[in-house]
């Protein structure tokens, strides 16, 4: 290969490698994807090219973490912040009160569907079909997954407070 040829294949290697196109996809749904591969419901979408050279500009990240705060930069006094901090635990525990509450709803509402089983789910036989039923109470356990999630951000939110 002639090194003329050479300097062609990378360049058009490197063309290749950065030059991909995003397609914003909706389905009927309205569920909105991105792709890399183009569909019938898909959208060429076109970006600003991406500059992954730091600025000559940027300063070091050590000398702008020993900048202080500007002086005419507003203050609150010592007050003022343990009446906010104090508000702001006030919601947080109602929250989490108002949140533990529905975890008991959903765990109560999931144990229900659980020993329920709807016509729908018997088998000619008179057997219950476990893959109707588990499908069914899914919806319920995803209920009380949530609501448990929530719980956990909110005692982490709170373990922050001061």
């Amino acid at each position: 290969m002639k090194r003329q040829d050479l300097w062609f294949a990378m360049a058009l290697l490197s063309l290749t490698a950065q030059a991909q196109d995003i397609y914003k996809c909706a389905d009927s749904d309205g569920h909105v994807t991105y792709s890399n591969l183009p569909s019938k419901t898909c959208k060429k979408i076109f970006l600003d090219p991406v500059n992954v050279a730091p600025s000559a500009k940027a300063a070091p990240k050590a000398a702008s973490a020993a900048t202080s705060t500007p002086a005419s930069f507003p203050k609150v006094d010592g007050q003022t912040q343990k009446s906010r901090d104090g508000d702001r635990r006030r919601i947080l525990e109602g929250e989490l009160a108002a949140e533990q509450k529905n975890v008991e709803q959903a765990k109560k509402e999931l144990a229900e569907q659980e020993t329920l089983v709807l016509p729908s789910e018997r088998m000619q036989g008179g057997g219950i079909s476990g893959g109707k039923v588990q499908e069914r109470v899914q919806q319920y356990r995803d209920k009380v997954a949530i609501h448990q999630r929530n719980v956990e951000a909110i005692q982490k939110e709170m373990s922050n407070l001061r």
